[in-house]
């Protein structure tokens, strides 16, 4: 599978994909690979890892994982395909449909607790990146997760943004963290995805992004949990414009 700017598949997928218990090993793990697709991690078109890769990852038997990977082509969200370049391949999601869409997925969630927890685990995450420093190859991964947002087009915006913000949740040295923060985007970007893409929210966004990023290499804790705490009431204000 091709790489994109931001770090290999292994580094993207690093925040989600853990070993599971082995108690509810299938049902854990098809909530990990879910993420994985809801987050984008995986673009649409493109290959998740090879079965062997995944079931290592996830500490499952081969046979489990396709167990789980046949739910995910039940549900449209997958599809298998044959020959040399197969393996199994991402499909994209249908249109959210809007602002009818958005109300229907809200009123099953508890905006105000996901805003909330979000804001927390961004908050606290750019906080311990910031006052425990990150080793030069951490900092260059932060720096090209910010390089690939910048350079991002408006159709990959979103999926690239979630990308930064699950490395920064991942390099403050808390896996518990890293997550539960993926399990709170996933949540966030089915609400985000229903949505427009407003340029000018983008462009302030992104500035948000090279304040945090700067304020967390130069290791400046105060100023990293300032600017992500702005940059997530941001979010929080838009998405409440639209369902007002």
């Amino acid at each position: 599978m091709p790489e994109e700017t931001g770090g290999s598949v292994a580094d993207r997928l690093a925040p989600v994909l853990r070993p599971v218990r082995a108690g509810n090993g299938f049902e854990e793990a098809l909530e990990q690979i879910l993420q994985v697709v809801r987050l984008g991690l995986v673009p649409a078109g493109e290959r998740l890892p090879a079965e062997r890769v995944l079931a290592e990852r996830l500490g499952i038997s081969r046979v489990t994982l396709r167990e789980v990977l046949r739910v995910l082509q039940d549900q449209g969200l997958v599809e298998a395909r044959r020959g040399r370049y197969g393996g199994t391949f991402v499909r994209p999601r249908a249109d959210a449909g809007g602002e009818d869409e958005l109300r229907r997925r809200v009123a099953g969630v508890d905006i105000e607790d996901v805003l909330s927890f979000r804001e927390v685990l961004e908050v606290g995450a750019a906080g311990l990146c910031a006052a425990h420093g990150l080793a030069p190859a951490r900092a260059a991964r932060l720096r090209e997760a910010l390089a690939a947002t910048r350079d991002a087009p408006l159709a990959q915006y979103r999926r690239l943004d979630t990308r930064l913000h699950l490395v920064l949740a991942e390099l403050c040295g808390s896996p518990s963290l890293a997550a539960q923060y993926a399990a709170v985007r996933a949540t966030l970007n089915d609400l985000l995805d229903c949505i427009p893409l407003l340029v000018r929210n983008l462009e302030h966004s992104q500035r948000q992004h090279a304040a945090l990023v700067a304020a967390v290499l130069a290791g400046d804790a105060d100023g990293a949990r300032e600017i992500s705490r702005e940059h997530c009431a941001g979010t929080a204000a838009l998405l409440r414009g639209f369902l007002t």
